[in-house]
């Protein structure tokens, strides 16, 4: 373990293979560590994603998790995901500014490059036995490799034309989480945060489904609340405030 350059009191640990970065990062909270931790790994051998899916973990990609403790009220928790997709969006472009016209930012967290999927986050959070709240921030880019879905069509940086190493993404990522965070000020200036998401979207003013595991609903996405959710504006004009769900373009 070792500190990161330029950062007071952030810290990064670098594996080779494990089941999960974000498991690693939980045992870490659970041992007393103090957060402010990045646990990155070459590959996973049980890397997961939103709603128990997996994640496709080979060798190339960059595969990173945060341990942040206690990072804000519980009522501000909700905005994080857009604190996380905002910092990594930044950072990729931080480091090949030609990503700046051909990156999206999906909501909740997806970003997509030149349509396709690019990455995903995966957010948890539970008590880690020392009364503290240990939220972990997974984050899974495709520098090299990306899956065959054809639910959610993919691609990597490499087969977009874009070389950029695993090492040399997280160091631009690390910088920008943590500028992010503070800017982000545990939820107290997160009009700063959704303004700025905001700039960098996929789809407002598109019509969407919004699926759910018993329902859909369609409409446009109009807008996000002050808490970051999505705002579905249906052909009754009804609006539907969405906290969760997979989102689909143009169906």
């Amino acid at each position: 373990m070792r500190s990161i350059e330029g950062l007071t009191g952030w810290r990064h640990l670098a594996l080779g293979d494990v089941g999960s970065t974000n498991a690693v990062a939980l045992e870490q909270a659970v041992g007393g560590d103090p957060g402010q931790l990045w646990i990155t790994a070459e590959s996973q051998s049980a890397g997961r994603a939103r709603r128990g899916r997996s994640w496709v973990s080979e060798p190339g990609n960059l595969y990173a998790s945060l341990l942040l403790l206690d990072p804000a009220p519980q009522d501000k928790l909700a905005t994080l995901p857009l604190v996380i997709s905002l910092a990594l969006h930044l950072a990729l472009v931080e480091a090949r500014p030609e990503l700046g016209a051909r990156l999206k930012i999906k909501w909740p967290n997806d970003l997509l490059l030149d349509g396709k999927k690019l990455s995903g986050i995966l957010l948890e959070a539970q008590p880690d036995g020392h009364g503290r709240l240990a939220v972990i921030i997974g984050c899974g880019i495709n520098c090299q490799h990306f899956p065959d879905n054809p639910l959610y069509p993919a691609t990597s940086l490499a087969a977009s034309g874009i070389a950029l190493e695993p090492a040399e993404l997280f160091s631009h990522l690390a910088r920008e989480m943590a500028r992010t965070l503070r800017i982000w000020a545990e939820g107290q200036g997160i009009a700063i945060i959704r303004r700025d998401w905001l700039d960098r979207c996929h789809g407002i003013g598109q019509e969407i489904v919004a699926r759910f595991p018993d329902r859909e609903i369609s409409g446009k996405f109009v807008d996000l609340d002050d808490n970051g959710l999505l705002l579905l504006c249906d052909n009754k004009g009804q609006i539907h405030t969405i906290s969760a769900a997979d989102i689909f373009f143009g169906n």
